[in-house]
């Protein structure tokens, strides 16, 4: 089965705990702290499969967890690192986030993207060791993992889209140029997913060309097929727009032509700006050699080059192919010699551009106030959180240490700043206090 979209959730694995250890030896009866160090939690990586052409194989699973970290042992054993789990997904795949940001686009063999960070093991009491502190007896808390939904959306990789009215012999002309075998039949609708060929021409040089089904006139609104297969034609580099020469469905393929580039704008600007070859197919039925001299002429006029043929007897059809082939050549080169981006020329990234943005690029501010009530703040922040969550809070030194490092950083001046007043109840975590000038 076809799938090119889907949601799933992600989840980083939690570090380990650390350990609260002491020596105890023959000769040592009272050593100092060696409680060990939590291990990272293993975290989520989306990789790309160039053996996967689909994202089928995630569709009875919805739910992709790495492994936690152990927990620090005595003897200042550190706990082994939770695993990362791998996700592969084909070439072409598009992620992005539960607010709809995209974090990457994924399309070359080699290409990986973290997606939810494994949370960092907490530290052993050894690690807490001073000349002022030479007992401590708490250790950190492993963090939590970084949780996320996310959406997958895939878009073929294709030099070429075929478009065009159902029925207009789109899936006859990929069966007969490559190996692509889709079901074809005389009946609207038979092609239900987009086809992938690869066609060679020219001493073995190819392309690949991708067979979108059929769009009819409001297909943006969801007729017919709707437009859910069109984002397979965003990576293509121009289209190939097949038309019923013959007029046997009863239209005018001039008309079509319009209709069918109205469906395109409406779903996306930028595949009206893809260059555009036109296939006059079903010039073997009775009448349509004569009917495509005037719509060649039609189309000529219009700076379209129109290619009369026939998918089933193959007629024009090698003249087509080789066309393509040189489009794609004039294409390539223009993209070698044009400006890099960010020249004098253009300074717009390009559309094509492999975008990979880490999964902590929201982070709020360290410290925050808020207003719970009249006389109750709950204090948040990146490092409040990340802080509480690794605090031991039924251990009396965990929670001084908290609250030492918090006043470093400035929480007492950010308490009076936001109106605090003695009396007044702060929340920082599973810790309730009442405040004191």
């Amino acid at each position: 089965m076809f799938v090119d979209e889907i949601e799933i959730l992600v989840k980083g694995g939690s570090g380990g705990r650390g350990a609260v250890s002491f020596r105890s030896e023959k000769y040592e009866a009272r050593g100092g702290p060696d409680g060990g160090d939590g291990g990272d939690g293993g975290s989520v990586i989306l990789e790309v499969d160039p053996g996967l052409n689909t994202l089928s194989h995630l569709r009875y699973k919805n739910e992709y967890r790495a492994e936690d970290g152990r927990p620090g042992r005595e003897k200042n054993q550190h706990g082994r690192s939770g695993q990362d789990k791998i996700i592969k997904v084909p070439p072409g795949t598009v992620v992005y986030d539960e607010k709809g940001s995209q974090l990457a686009d994924l399309t070359e063999e080699g290409d990986s993207c973290q997606v939810a960070r494994g949370g960092e093991g907490g530290r052993g009491n050894a690690r807490f060791a001073s000349p002022t502190r030479q007992a401590p007896r708490f250790a950190e808390e492993g963090e939590s993992g970084r949780i996320r939904q996310l959406n997958l959306e895939l878009k073929l990789l294709a030099d070429v889209g075929l478009v065009g009215y159902p029925n207009v012999g789109k899936s006859t002309l990929i069966s007969r140029v490559s190996a692509a075998r889709p079901k074809i039949a005389g009946y609207h609708f038979t092609t239900l997913k987009p086809n992938l060929g690869v066609v060679e021409y020219d001493d073995y040089r190819s392309y690949v060309m991708a067979d979108i089904p059929g769009l009819i006139s409001g297909a943006h609104q969801g007729e017919g097929l709707g437009d859910e297969f069109l984002r397979h034609l965003e990576r293509t580099r121009f289209l190939v727009h097949m038309l019923d020469v013959s007029g046997s469905e009863g239209r005018d393929p001039r008309d079509d032509f319009e209709v069918i580039n109205q469906e395109l704008e409406k779903f996306s600007p930028r595949l009206t700006n893809l260059p555009q070859l036109i296939a006059l197919n079903k010039i073997d039925l009775t009448g349509a050699k004569e009917k495509s001299v005037e719509i060649m002429n039609y189309f000529q006029e219009r700076d379209y080059r129109c290619f009369p043929i026939s998918a089933v007897t193959g007629e024009g059809v090698q003249v087509l192919k080789k066309e393509i082939g040189r489009l794609l050549d004039k294409i390539s080169l223009e993209e070698e010699f044009a400006p890099a981006a960010g020249t004098a020329e253009t300074d717009t990234e390009s559309e094509d551009e492999v975008v990979i943005r880490p999964d902590f690029a929201d982070r709020e501010p360290e410290i925050k106030i808020m207003r719970l009530t009249s006389g109750e703040y709950v204090v948040r922040g990146s490092l409040v959180d990340k802080l509480a969550e690794k605090t031991d809070f039924s251990s009396d030194e965990a929670v001084e240490r908290l609250v030492d490092i918090l006043r470093r950083e400035g929480l007492y001046r950010k308490l009076k700043k936001s109106g605090v007043k003695e009396g007044d109840t702060v929340i920082i975590g599973d810790l309730e206090f009442d405040y004191l000038e």
